[in-house]
């Protein structure tokens, strides 16, 4: 498998600082966004370091057949999609260890989504309301459901997805990285073919633009997928840019 990508991540235009953070690492196959909360810089840190920690423990790894796990695999996961999990793992220990040794970053946490590519085969992992979507010539389809206050209340039927959007409780994430001493990682595996294109992005994108928004854009730039993620930067901050905005494309390309 092939595969090109571009990234941008943009303060927006309401917040003081930038605590989304991405990873690019082509050679590995590793994409990961992350979206920190906690305020006064400590976001910043959690979500560098969940990308940071996330990449060492997949570069250390690489086709090693005895690794020193930080969870027991799951059998039903490949040993690719086992790593993805155990480096979250490992992310979310270090930074829960980080906010209570620190009372300066007491509270801090940040949401992850990570994409794995391996061989025809791609695996996804999230923590929180960052998203993966997948984008082919048929339009977008999100691949990641959100660990969020409004996911569950679409999900029990008692709201709508368009109402979601505006909900005065929409920012709450019931699921993040370094809040507990132990978290559940959502993992997922899926063939990929050549022309699809993978989107992942804090919400700072997905809550100031439509599904059908954004596959207009990416749609309208033919293939360019760093124009596409200048586009929907500059989208989302027309529409209000109320939230740092990142956004991470990877096209399959063979």
């Amino acid at each position: 498998m092939r595969i090109s990508a571009a990234g941008r991540t943009d303060i927006g235009r309401k917040r003081a600082h930038n605590e989304d953070c991405l990873g690019i690492y082509e050679a590995l196959g590793l994409f990961v966004v992350a979206d920190g909360m906690g305020g006064h810089a400590a976001g910043e840190v959690a979500s560098q370091a969940a990308v940071d920690i996330l990449h060492r423990f997949i570069n250390e790894t690489e086709g090693k057949d005895a690794i020193d796990w930080p969870i027991i695999p799951d059998p039903e996961l490949s040993t690719s999609a086992n790593r993805l999990v155990a480096g979250i793992t490992l992310a979310n220990q270090d930074i829960y260890r980080r906010a209570q040794e620190r009372a300066e970053q007491k509270g801090m946490g940040t949401t992850i989504v990570a994409v794995l590519a391996e061989g025809d085969r791609v695996h996804i992992a999230h923590v929180g309301d960052s998203r993966v979507y997948l984008f082919t010539g048929g339009g977008i389809v999100r691949l990641t459901p959100d660990h969020s206050y409004v996911e569950d209340l679409i999900l029990s039927g008692v709201i709508t997805q368009e109402q979601a959007r505006v909900h005065p409780l929409r920012n709450i994430i019931t699921r993040a990285l370094g809040t507990k001493p132990t978290v559940a990682v959502d993992m997922t595996s899926r063939d990929a073919r050549p022309g699809e294109i993978y989107v992942l992005c804090s919400d700072g994108l997905s809550g100031m633009l439509t599904d059908a928004e954004m596959a207009g854009i990416i749609g309208g730039a033919a293939g360019d997928i760093r124009t596409a993620a200048d586009e929907l930067i500059r989208q989302a901050n027309e529409k209000g840019g109320e939230d740092n905005i990142t956004v991470v494309l990877m096209q399959i390309t063979g």
